[in-house]
């Protein structure tokens, strides 16, 4: 059989219709190509849960079909889920230098680096995996070293667009290759497109990343004699340069808090992808010696994440840092969604303390690492798509960039709107619909994977409406009880203020238990039934509220 007719199959387990947790397969023939890896964060209806992954049964299922892992950059939303992959499929991991670097540490971090071998790729390169050949293709966006991934099919080429941005100015230099993409549209062209959808709301083009740069000079060079604390996302190397350049020029000394800025720092210096000066450098517990005009703090929490080092600073909780009313703390970065109640409390706190707050709403201190439509449309326009399927975006965002590839001239039946768990199969036909799989929600608890939906539902119920657990000591021979029934409660009422309201609760059981017992009941678990029906019964009548109920009849 000739490879002309392998049908090219993509499946989505993540990344459509939500920000994150972006991974998808690509299937020739019986060969798995896994495109990225990522992890979402949690909601504020996910209690307790610390991390989104997708659902990974469909590659467990075929582990052994799985040629490569293919990251397109070094975001968690990309590669956080590595470590949980990995565990259950093993296969090379292709990434740039420095995303290779950022996954590694994630993936030794959890004791899983004899099951990882990674390969480096540089810029333009193209490998062979399987029956697919994958070129890397260079991109602008607001980690350096992203890609652009071309996969070279029997199908022809389906081009996925990375996350990226159509930046003129780079801070490294390194542009967005339209020039190879425009290549690939030339003689057979591109067969189909996948591209981010995460600004397809927002009209114009994004602002380079330099412009940030100019405005953190400025305000270095307003805030003479006051320390400088810049938050911003640790895996944001130019923005890191950015904040060095800037402090550097006004004479300051830069140290780092937080772990993984720190970690990200080293890692970028040696590979010569962050320029610092030596002796710019200093460790956070030598500022306290320094002059306040010479100190520039670039710390992790950026999203308000409560153990993170700024919330810890915003709280008075950091051992390293305490932030006072002569300093000037810079949010450089826009909240994720879902993190901006988070992020407005961790800005209230530092107010409290007197500090002064610059952040996105108030001054140019960050731009996206994500194009905005015109970016879209000229991305449409060079590549020229026989078909489309926007990806990376909440379901709105994919929408508004399916109708901007329409308005591009993308014939309508060649669009396709796709969720997580959408299959669909590319042939010499087009792009068609081709089934779904399973794509659920994969939560992880501290170091717990696959947090049930029933966990989470009971964990809600707590939050939402508390527990009541009520206690009976029984006499199985005689059918009595031994004692009263003892209510204990949290999150319900408040006892010492309802020391009736549970006495009567206590007797509504009893009275349930003994008419039980006289019926010629005998088994625990039969009681207990009639003690949780009868109690949740008096609790509904009573306050109107509907907490978890737990009974424990114990016989003797």
């Amino acid at each position: 059989m000739a490879r002309r007719s392998f049908p090219v199959r993509i499946v989505f387990l993540g990344g459509l219709g939500e920000i994150g947790r972006n991974c998808a397969c690509l299937e020739v023939g019986s060969r798995i190509v896994v495109l990225d890896c990522g992890v979402m964060f949690p909601d504020p209806d996910m209690p307790g849960v610390d991390l989104v992954l997708p659902d990974f049964s469909y590659l467990q299922d075929r582990a052994d079909r799985v040629d490569a892992i293919v990251l397109t950059h070094g975001h968690e939303d990309h590669t956080g889920g590595l470590p949980y992959l990995l565990r259950q499929v093993e296969a090379p991991i292709y990434g740039s230098e420095l995303t290779v670097g950022l996954a590694r540490n994630r993936v030794e971090e959890a004791g899983l680096g004899d099951r990882a071998r990674f390969v480096v790729v540089d810029d333009g390169e193209r490998r062979n995996v399987g029956p697919i050949d994958v070129e890397f293709i260079p991109v602008t966006h607001s980690v350096p070293n992203a890609f652009a991934i071309a996969f070279h099919t029997p199908q022809g080429v389906i081009l996925h667009s990375g996350d990226f941005k159509i930046d003129l100015q780079p801070v490294d230099g390194r542009r967005t290759d339209l020039a190879r993409m425009g290549a690939l549209a030339e003689g057979p062209g591109i067969a189909l497109l996948l591209s981010d959808s995460t600004n397809a709301e927002e009209p114009g083009f994004t602002a380079s990343e330099t412009s940030v740069g100019l405005t953190l000079r400025r305000l270095f060079a307003s805030k003479p004699g006051r320390r400088i604390i810049v938050a911003c996302f640790a895996s944001h190397i130019h923005r890191v340069q950015q904040v060095i350049d800037a402090a550097v020029a006004n004479g300051r000394k830069v140290a780092t808090l937080g772990r993984s800025m720190r970690k990200n720092v080293d890692l970028a210096r040696q590979l010569g992808v962050l320029s610092v000066p030596a002796e710019a450098l200093v460790e956070v517990e030598e500022i306290d010696r320094l002059p306040a005009g010479e100190v520039c703090v670039i710390s992790t929490g950026s999203q308000g994440e409560p153990m993170s080092a700024l919330a810890l600073m915003a709280s008075g909780e950091n051992p390293r840092l305490q932030v006072s009313q002569d300093d000037v703390v810079v949010i450089s970065a826009h909240p994720i969604p879902g993190n901006e109640w988070s992020v407005a409390r961790v800005i209230d706190d530092l107010h409290r303390r007197g500090a002064e707050v610059i952040h996105a709403k108030s001054a140019g201190v960050h731009v996206s690492g994500h194009a905005c439509q015109g970016e879209l449309q000229t991305l449409l326009a060079v590549t020229k798509p026989r078909a489309f399927i926007p990806v990376h975006g909440e379901y709105r965002h994919l929408v508004h960039h399916a109708a901007l590839a329409r308005a591009m001239g993308v014939p309508s039946d060649q669009v396709l709107l796709c969720e997580d768990g959408d299959a669909v199969r590319l042939d010499a036909r087009g792009v068609r619909r081709d089934g779904s799989v399973p794509a659920g929600y994969l939560y992880v608890d501290g170091t717990v994977g696959d947090v049930e939906h029933g966990v989470l539902r009971d964990r809600r119920l707590l939050a939402e409406e508390g527990v009541v657990m009520v206690v009976a000591t029984v006499d199985l021979r005689r059918g009595q009880l031994v004692s009263p029934p003892q209510i204990a409660t949290r999150g319900w009422v408040h006892a010492p203020e309802a020391e009736a309201l549970l006495g009567e609760a206590s007797q509504t059981v009893g009275k349930a238990l003994e008419t039980a017992m006289a019926d010629g009941a005998r088994e625990l678990e039969v009681l207990s039934r009639h003690a949780r029906r009868s109690l949740g019964r008096f609790v509904g009548e009573r306050t109107r509220r509907r907490p978890m109920v737990i009974p424990v009849v114990v016989g003797v």
